[in-house]
């Protein structure tokens, strides 16, 4: 198999993430762009859990009101994310940073 920088894996025109077995790319349409929330499309976790049977992968909570399951999710993701904030201080200033559109999409 071809690699392309850092070691990626190339498959389908798109580099594939040591163990993800999917295309990383925003343009294989599996993640979404940083302006639009950044993390993954509903076809991205579809395709990761064909590549990674057994995977519980789901999208991100984004409705006002979830059922309980699915709040807990979102409080569990928004405490995690707090975390990064805090390790990367100056991801955290710049409004347009990855984890600041995924914590705005996740309503965190």
């Amino acid at each position: 198999m071809k690699r392309g920088p850092m070691g990626l894996a190339l498959r389908g025109g798109g580099a594939v993430r040591k163990g993800m077995g999917i295309a990383t790319s925003v343009k294989s349409g599996n993640f979404r762009p940083t302006k639009q929330g950044a993390g993954m499309t509903k076809k991205g976790v579809v395709a990761y859990r064909r590549a990674n049977p057994g995977s519980k992968l789901q999208t991100a909570v984004t409705e006002d009101n979830p059922s309980s399951d699915r709040a807990k999710r979102r409080k569990s993701f928004c405490a995690r994310s707090a975390g990064q904030m805090k390790m990367y201080p100056k991801a955290a200033k710049d409004p347009n940073s990855r984890i600041r559109q995924a914590r705005r999409r996740w309503k965190c």
